[in-house]
């Protein structure tokens, strides 16, 4: 009674049983079939959203397409082997998923055979009975495709995460769609290659680059560029297979290999990675090399030339220095040289190579290295290659020695030269304290052998044995038992040379006291101003500098001054009235210098702080000339003197009718752009010229009329006076007196261009005059004196306490330094503003910001 409810419960379990089982079976029957097909589906796929169907021809097209249908229409005839699982099979795998023994699952529908009776239909009906109690709780089991053990490198992975990033791929910009397979794209030929070639020289030749490619490029038959210039070559499109070649005179052929690879030989050399192009289209490839000689560059296309430069390399020639002068010692105790040197693309740098004529003892111990002297070079592109270097070297202990001096000078590319080698004695300075003479001499004993240091502190003990017979100054006697006390306990090379120091600026005390410093700031001043000229400091840097100068020139000349009010052998040897170099002469000077400088005049500016520096070391020599002049002379004087305050005049004048000028124009582009901008325009153009009316500017110009005019009669008077003294009035001052004349007429009509124009020719007649009228002076002195003095005292003579021209010899008209007037100081500054706003300008090419740049490191 207890067994009929459930059978049915029993039955119900193992209906969903089988039915599970089947679906297994058939899953995993079936899949190993089917995945194929979804491989192939996959991959087709995964080919269209990456957009590879819309990149090909349409024969590599077809052809893909005829694969993928090739591998679908096999994959389907698998499923031809597919099949379904019977009763029997799935009872089976009931019973072996569950462990069942003695097959129950199959008892419940088996039959006895043979005879039947009641006891074996009770006897079955029992054993059925017990096999069925084992199913209860009976399962099915997970499919088992066996698909590992066919694909044992996990391919069927990678073609699904190959599908999932190309569906993430085609929802970007270039991704496609399953249609482009089917879809006839009209499918681009190699894009045309796009061959950009040009040549950069090396930057200290200061030459501009050369595009090769450019159209008006193309006739060119041979390139002459430097030697070590670069040349890129970059090729975008293409088929990919292009070459660089570079064949030389002999015919030798090597490739230059592309950015990125390997390079071989001088003239493939490493170079910025190339930049991939569009999609599409093929990466841009980028050479470059080195040209070192003359040959012939060739892109190579699949055994066809592309294009062909040829070259003519031109040979980077080592400088070349030599002495112009022997060494000397300047009028100040500096030792000066005179040289040349000569370079295709300019020195880089130079300097003098000192050693002792007599070598050290073997056992001495030296503290100091041979005196440095590095030396200036010419300016690129400048056609001057004299030069001079002074530099104080009276402080270093080889002063007053033998030694060997040569030159030597290297320029960019790293060639160096050499002079022949010099034997001199190397300028000392002169003591004439005996007491100062003496501490320099012990100085120099220690310094050249810091053995010798128990023999110098023997000789000072000599010396101040009786000081009251050697010292004058008790303050000298004990700086100088100062000096022994610290040389006595210095051990160290590093406290030896404090030692020397404290010796030599004991010495130094002891000759001039405090114009001794003074001097060295005033030219420590000049030297650091001169190096920021010739290195491009800023202006802020300028302005700092010219500060010190004008500080230490103030220093020094009040030091000076100080000195001869005590020194009555330094105040008989002033110079005459008419020779003076007064503060605000110097001052003015030192303006220019700065002016010069902030324009861009920075070798104008040097020459003339070269000028101010000779000035002071004639003015620290103390030469001049206590010379006799005779009636005629100072007449000669009076003359030049006049010459030179017309010339002035003339100056200043030129210089106001440029500036008047200047201001109207201005008027009166303000007053047309007023009136095209109806009334607030003409508004702003009254604005604009309210500096000056037009009643008010024709004033102006009849009082420089007038004072043109004054000035013309001036040099009548001149030229009459000159004639007085039987000098013949040269053709320069009839031509500045005509374009005085043509100056004053052009004022009257208010014509300030034309006038600036005929004044700047009337001062440019009155050079060419006086050059002529201080020829024929000179030839009358040297007849009234019979000959000069010999040597540099008859160079001398013809100059100031300060090396300026003597009165005697006129006034300086700028042969010794060309110093741009007002008006060129203006254009040069209009042309540096336009330089630095076009290279501000963001969207100016590349080659074009390397030239600007270029032009303004050349000021």
């Amino acid at each position: 009674m207890t067994e009929a409810p459930e059978k049915p419960r029993i039955s119900r379990h193992l209906t969903q049983t089988r039915l599970t089982t089947r679906a297994t079976m058939a899953l995993e029957r079936l899949w190993p079939l089917v995945l194929p097909l979804l491989v192939t589906l996959s991959l087709f796929a995964s080919l269209s959203w990456f957009g590879l169907f819309r990149m090909m021809p349409d024969w590599a097209r077809f052809g893909v397409l005829a694969a993928f249908a090739a591998a679908a229409i096999g994959s389907l005839i698998l499923l031809r082997r597919y099949r379904a699982p019977t009763a029997a099979e799935i009872d089976r795998r009931i019973e072996a998923a569950n462990a069942l023994v003695h097959t129950p699952l199959r008892a419940q529908t088996d039959k006895p055979t043979g005879r039947q009776d009641g006891f074996a239909d009770a006897l079955w009906r029992e054993h059925q009975r017990r096999m069925a109690a084992r199913l209860d709780g009976v399962g099915s089991d997970l499919p088992r495709t066996g698909v590992p053990q066919r694909d044992p490198w996990g391919f069927r992975a990678a073609a699904a995460l190959l599908l999932v990033t190309a569906f993430a791929f085609s929802f970007g910009p270039r991704g496609g769609s399953v249609d482009d397979a089917f879809r006839a794209v009209a499918f681009a030929e190699t894009i045309p290659p796009r061959i950009d070639a040009w040549v950069t020289p090396p930057a200290y030749t200061g030459r501009a680059p050369i595009f090769l490619s450019a159209a008006n490029n193309a006739e060119t038959p041979v390139f002459t560029v430097p030697e070590n210039s670069d040349v890129t070559l970059r090729v975008t499109g293409g088929s990919g297979a292009e070459a660089l070649f570079f064949a030389d005179a002999a015919g030798t052929q090597r490739e230059i290999k592309p950015s990125g690879t390997e390079t071989g030989g001088e003239a493939a050399a490493p170079a910025p990675a190339a930049v991939p192009s569009v999609a599409g289209a093929s990466a841009a490839r980028q050479f470059t090399g080195k040209l070192t000689a003359d040959g012939v560059l060739s892109l190579q296309s699949d055994g066809r030339e592309l294009d062909n430069w040829a070259f003519a390399v031109t040979p980077d020639k080592p400088p070349v220095i030599r002495f112009s002068g022997e060494p000397r010692r300047a009028v100040n105790g500096a030792f000066e040289l005179h040289y040349e040197v000569e370079d295709d693309y300019g020195a880089a740098s130079a300097k003098a190579d000192f050693a002792l004529e007599e070598a050290p003892a073997p056992d001495a111990r030296p503290l100091y290295n041979a005196p440095e002297m590095p030396l200036t070079v010419p300016r690129r592109g400048s056609p001057d290659v004299a030069q001079k270097a002074t530099r104080d070297l009276t402080e270093h202990v080889w002063a007053g020695s033998r030694i060997k001096l040569a030159l030597s000078a290297a320029d960019d590319a790293g060639q160096e030269a050499k002079t022949e080698t010099k034997t001199i004695v190397l300028p000392e300075r002169p003591f004439t304290n005996p007491l100062a003479g003496a501490v320099v001499e012990l100085r120099k004993i220690f310094s050249l052998d810091a053995n010798q240091k128990q023999h110098v502190l023997d000789l000072i003990d000599a010396v101040t044995l009786r000081p009251e017979d050697t010292f004058d100054n008790p303050s000298h006697y004990l700086g100088l038992m100062a000096g022994r006390t610290s040389l006595k306990l210095a051990q160290t090379d590093e406290a030896l040379r404090e030692v020397a120091d404290y010796f030599w600026n004991m010495a130094l005390q002891i000759e001039d006291g405090d114009l001794s410093n003074a001097e060295k700031r005033l030219r420590q001043a000049q030297e650091a101003l001169k190096q920021a000229l010739r290195d491009g400091a800023s202006d802020e840097e300028i302005d700092r500098l010219m500060k010190e100068l004008r500080q230490a020139m103030n220093e020094f000349l009040r030091e000076f001054a100080e000195r001869a009010a005590r020194d009555p052998n330094m105040a008989m040897q002033q110079p005459q009235p008419g020779q003076e170099l007064s503060q605000r002469d110097l001052e003015r000077m030192m303006d220019q210098i700065e002016n010069l400088a902030k324009s861009g005049n920075r070798q104008q500016a040097e020459e003339l702080l070269s000028q101010l520096q000779d000035m002071m070391n004639n003015l620290q020599a103390g030469r001049q000339q206590q010379q006799g002049e005779s009636g005629q002379q100072s007449e000669m004087r009076e003359q030049m003197n006049k010459l030179g305050e017309i010339m002035r005049r003339q100056q200043e004048m030129m210089n106001e009718t440029f500036r008047m000028d200047q201001q109207q124009r201005g008027q009166e582009r303000g007053e047309q752009f007023g009136e095209e901008q109806g009334e607030q325009g003409d508004q702003r153009g009254q604005q604009q010229g309210q500096g000056m009316t037009p009643e008010e500017f024709a004033d102006a110009m009849r009082q420089l009329q007038q004072g043109q005019g004054q000035l013309q009669g001036d040099l009548e008077s001149l030229m009459k006076g000159l004639e007085g003294m039987g000098i013949q009035p040269g053709q320069g001052f009839g031509e500045a007196g005509e374009a005085m004349g043509q100056a004053e007429g052009a004022l009257g009509q208010s014509d300030g261009g034309r006038a600036v124009g005929e004044q700047g020719r009337a001062l440019e007649a009155l050079r060419r005059g006086a050059q002529d009228m201080m020829q024929q002076m000179q030839q009358a002195m040297e007849g009234d004196q019979g000959g000069g003095q010999e040597g540099g005292r008859q160079q001398n003579a013809d100059r100031d306490p300060l090396g300026r021209p003597r009165a005697t010899t006129g006034p300086d008209f700028g042969n010794s330094v060309k110093v741009p007037d007002e008006i060129d100081v203006q254009r040069a500054r209009q042309i540096l503003d336009a330089i630095r706003k076009r290279l501000g300008n963001a969207l100016s090419p590349e080659l074009e910001r390397s030239y600007l740049e270029r032009l303004l490191k050349l000021q």
